[in-house]
């Protein structure tokens, strides 16, 4: 029992801890977005390619404009619906003043 009641301090000091609020967050905003952003831009070669197969009277420029706005419409579904949900939670799990004995940890240490 006396192993739970000792956490372990962080190895950057006392110093990390108001900027880990920030920093994590912020983090997982450009992970995602770059992750998102490549998906967005394959989006984009696929329709391309593929859509001389699919309207064969379209042009060039026309084509461009239809993958764009494909891949940007990815783009914006998955940043809205899943990068900014997921900074946000992450901000308000480290926004917690003390995580040990929250909801989470004491499921987190049934699971372990």
């Amino acid at each position: 029992m006396e192993e739970l009641q000792n956490q372990p301090q962080s190895i950057f000091g006392k110093w990390w801890l108001p900027i880990r609020i920030w920093f994590y967050p912020a983090w997982l905003l450009y992970e995602l977005s770059m992750r998102f952003y490549g998906y967005a831009l394959d989006i984009y070669h696929y329709i391309f390619k593929n859509l001389e197969y699919i309207f064969p009277d379209i042009n060039l420029t026309l084509s461009h404009i239809t993958a764009g706005i494909c891949a940007f419409i990815a783009f914006a579904i998955c940043f809205v619906y899943l990068t900014v949900p997921a900074c946000y939670i992450l901000f308000l799990f480290f926004k917690r003043g003390n995580l040990t004995n929250s909801k989470f940890e004491l499921k987190l240490k049934k699971n372990l």
